[in-house]
């Protein structure tokens, strides 16, 4: 059985599918049917670890995550959730963290299809000149989530 439900963030509506066993996605939606929500224990702790996120409560996501693609886009989600909290890398330094400078375009095609918004920080990886490119939620979401953990960071730091 497949379950869905939705999550009302600070940046916009968030639907969240899994099985019984794993999260399958988590993705910006412009609709929503709250109505016809099938929540089960793992969407509830997913949601439960999205709004500490957003507290400014949690740095670090731990849920079963089902990934599900090429073996070359599994690579590069799971070293995605490599990159620290609240630190950027270019596209250039992240495929050279995949092994190869030259897979840059695969890897940017791979972080683009990402299915697992902010779990899964592939808005932490920025254009080699610093700018803010590609995010399949949209740029002004993936620069109010690097302000959002930079100031939980800056937070940390001051106490």
């Amino acid at each position: 059985m497949i379950y869905n439900a939705y999550f009302k963030s600070p940046i916009g509506i968030l639907e969240i599918k899994s099985s019984a066993t794993h999260i399958f996605s988590i993705e910006f939606v412009e609709e929503s049917d709250f109505e016809k929500q099938q929540i089960n224990d793992l969407i509830h702790d997913c949601i439960l670890q999205l709004t500490a996120y957003f507290s400014h409560q949690l740095h670090q996501f731990e849920l079963p995550l089902a990934f599900n693609g090429s073996a070359f886009q599994n690579k590069v989600w799971q070293e995605l959730q490599q990159i620290p909290f609240s630190t950027t890398c270019s596209y250039l330094q992240f495929a050279k963290k995949l092994g190869d400078a030259k897979c840059i375009r695969a890897a940017a095609a791979a972080n683009a299809r990402n299915p697992f918004a902010i779990v899964v920080p592939c808005h932490r990886v920025i254009g080699s000149n610093g700018k803010l490119v590609g995010y399949a939620g949209g740029l002004w979401r993936k620069q109010w989530l690097l302000e959002h953990e930079q100031a939980i960071s800056l937070q940390t730091k001051l106490f």
